[in-house]
């Protein structure tokens, strides 16, 4: 399966939202109005209202984190993050299996993702569900981490048993629409990084960087 799970957020910035949040109540509204038609039948969760100035804030906060990570951006190449929005799932809530549209108002979605805002041991149930051919893998991460996958997977989100999740999601734009080449260019990004750091800057590693430069302009969109 190809994804990435990283600390993004530290404990100081998830108090921040944390106390913002809690004294929002009456910004949450169903997170039917954002699925598509089909998704909508198995969505059931709480979202911040896009518009919100609370939203709109921490919204562009994460967002720009996103942006200025050095594996993210060596992993998902983005070119736009976009879609984003909080959302909160308590006692009987979660969101059964769909796959994302591949095409929002906002973007293309190549990639997807969930950052985990609350400790994992306030909520019972809740796990990100991703599956990929015949295999499904879980996750429920730590408080500040960030799981970034295809959107092309099949994954839903298990019913809490009890306590409250508390996540940030959206979806990445990639520069490179496929998997696959995604992968090629971090493998030689990661490589790259690799021999500079143990041995300083040398031909090879300008060699892998010319390569993985015009590989990025060829394949690129």
């Amino acid at each position: 399966m190809n994804y990435l799970t990283h600390q993004l957020l530290n404990s100081e910035e998830l108090e921040i939202l944390k106390k913002n949040l809690e004294n929002e109540e009456l910004l949450w509204e169903d997170g039917k109005q954002t699925a598509g038609k089909h998704a909508a039948k198995v969505k059931n969760n709480l979202q911040l209202r896009r518009d919100s100035d609370l939203s709109k804030k921490f919204s562009s906060l994460i967002t720009k984190k996103i942006l200025s990570d050095e594996l993210i951006k060596s992993f998902a190449l983005p070119k736009k993050v976009h879609g984003t929005m909080f959302s909160k799932s308590t006692k009987g809530m979660g969101y059964g299996r769909h796959i994302d549209n591949a095409f929002m108002s906002s973007g293309r979605a190549d990639l997807s993702f969930t950052i985990f805002l609350n400790c994992k041991d306030n909520y019972e149930g809740g796990e990100l569900s991703i599956e990929i051919l015949n295999s499904e893998e879980n996750f429920k991460l730590d408080a500040g981490e960030i799981i970034i996958y295809p959107s092309t997977y099949l994954h839903s989100v298990k019913e809490i048993i009890d306590g409250e999740r508390l996540v940030f999601i959206g979806w990445i734009e990639s520069y490179i629409k496929s998997i696959e080449e995604r992968e090629y260019l971090f493998d030689l990004d990661a490589a790259g990084r690799s021999l500079l750091a143990k041995y300083g800057k040398s031909s090879e590693v300008d060699l892998i960087y010319k390569s993985y430069s015009n590989l990025l302009r060829r394949l690129g969109s």
